[in-house]
């Protein structure tokens, strides 16, 4: 009996195995070779990223001039860094826990990821920290960018 309930799920799953196998020949006729490349995708329609994670840093600046163009300077290098892309993602975080805001970085480490980070005005004031984790997430966030383009006037 036990052996028959094995051949009975060996079988089910088989016919499952088949079902994915035909839902994902017909998602690779789909699959669009340049593009992936272009998005740098591996086999998975993936890539690698930094994740960083922006948080209330240790010298807040004060509102005024000066914080004002703290912030249009960091509004200015994150365009500087999609246009260049370098940065797939960026946004703000509602403040909880001091989390105020994130980059997703399409660099293949930390330590390039740092370096960007560190030309930001938010950084070098003091006004926010950064902390850093790898990230493997879908290539098309690589397309965020020039979709946003044409969203906002």
């Amino acid at each position: 009996m036990k052996t028959l309930m094995h051949a009975a799920v060996l079988l089910a799953a088989a016919g499952l195995a088949g079902a994915v196998t035909a839902e994902e020949q017909a998602k690779r006729s789909e699959f669009d070779p340049a593009l992936a490349a272009q998005l740098g995708a591996d086999e998975h329609g993936m890539r690698s990223y930094v994740l960083v994670i922006l948080k209330t840093g240790p010298t807040p600046v004060a509102k005024g001039e000066k914080r004002d163009a703290m912030f249009k300077g960091h509004f200015a290098n994150i365009q500087r860094l999609a246009d260049a892309g370098k940065l797939a993602y960026a946004g703000p975080l509602d403040g909880v826990d001091g989390w105020r805001g994130l980059f997703i970085f399409a660099v293949p480490s930390i330590e390039e990821a740092k370096k960007l980070t560190a030309t930001d005005p938010v950084i070098i004031n003091g006004e926010m920290i950064a902390e850093y984790h790898e990230h493997y997430g879908s290539a098309a966030l690589m397309a965020v960018n020039a979709t946003h383009g044409k969203l906002h006037k």
